[in-house]
């Protein structure tokens, strides 16, 4: 279960508290798809995820404005464990980084990068995303286990 959000001082919004918080994405769904625009952005997240398993992807890390108290958020922001990842099944527009990441927001509505490129000098995306933007204190993140996921593999199954 994901914990509340709290206040960090000179954030706009309330953030994740300090750490990685382990859950699913129906816990996702409850907390973040509240409105309209939150909805939409899961369901984009819930494309990208789903085309991530589906190539061998484990674990996926998800941060940006999605997983803050934002009413409207833009889009969210992710990364993914590359490990054990087969290329030949991975969609190439996760590869994209062209136009600020276009092709990946046209598709998926958020941005997707692998956890160990460098978001900024010496700091990989996994430690990046654990930082407030507008204060430099740590936050938390949340990491989804794609391959405890059933609601990834069998969304959209006919009975």
């Amino acid at each position: 279960m994901l914990p509340d959000l709290e206040n960090l001082n000179s954030s706009p919004w309330n953030i994740l508290p300090l750490g990685i918080h382990l859950a699913s994405l129906t816990e996702i769904e409850i907390a973040f798809a509240t409105n309209h625009c939150r909805r939409q952005l899961f369901e984009g997240l819930l494309a990208g995820t789903k085309a991530l398993a589906t190539a061998g992807c484990q674990y996926l890390y998800l941060d940006g404005s999605y997983v803050t108290g934002k009413p409207n958020p833009g889009d969210y922001d992710a990364c993914w464990d590359p490990s054990g990842v087969d290329p030949a099944l991975l969609d190439p527009v996760f590869l994209d980084f062209s136009n600020a990441r276009l092709n990946q927001k046209n598709k998926f509505k958020g941005e997707f990068f692998p956890f160990g490129a460098q978001a900024a000098a010496g700091k990989a995306f996994i430690d990046f995303f654990q930082i407030d933007r507008f204060t430099g204190l740590p936050k938390g993140i949340v990491l989804i286990n794609l391959a405890n996921e059933s609601f990834v593999t069998n969304r959209g199954a006919q009975p």
